[in-house]
């Protein structure tokens, strides 16, 4: 896989990453995506934040990212 995200990167960053990630993140009920605190909050905090599985959420990214870019990798 060229692109990873783990559960200690900032959630901007991820999404910089691809910004389609928040879709995922929505969708699972992390609705402020783009709020203040997602400039400095770790995906894994943020997940401990809305009471969502940092582990769930990191699996359903790492296979869209995988999908997504298999590809050209």
């Amino acid at each position: 896989m060229c692109k990873q995200i783990t559960k200690d990167m900032i959630v901007a960053d991820i999404l910089n990453v691809d910004p389609d990630i928040a879709s995922i993140l929505a969708a699972n009920g992390m609705g402020c995506i783009f709020c203040f605190a997602s400039q400095s909050e770790s995906l894994e905090a943020a997940c401990f934040v809305h009471g969502m599985d940092p582990d769930d959420i990191l699996e359903q990214v790492n296979e869209y990212l995988q999908d997504k870019y298999e590809a050209t990798c």
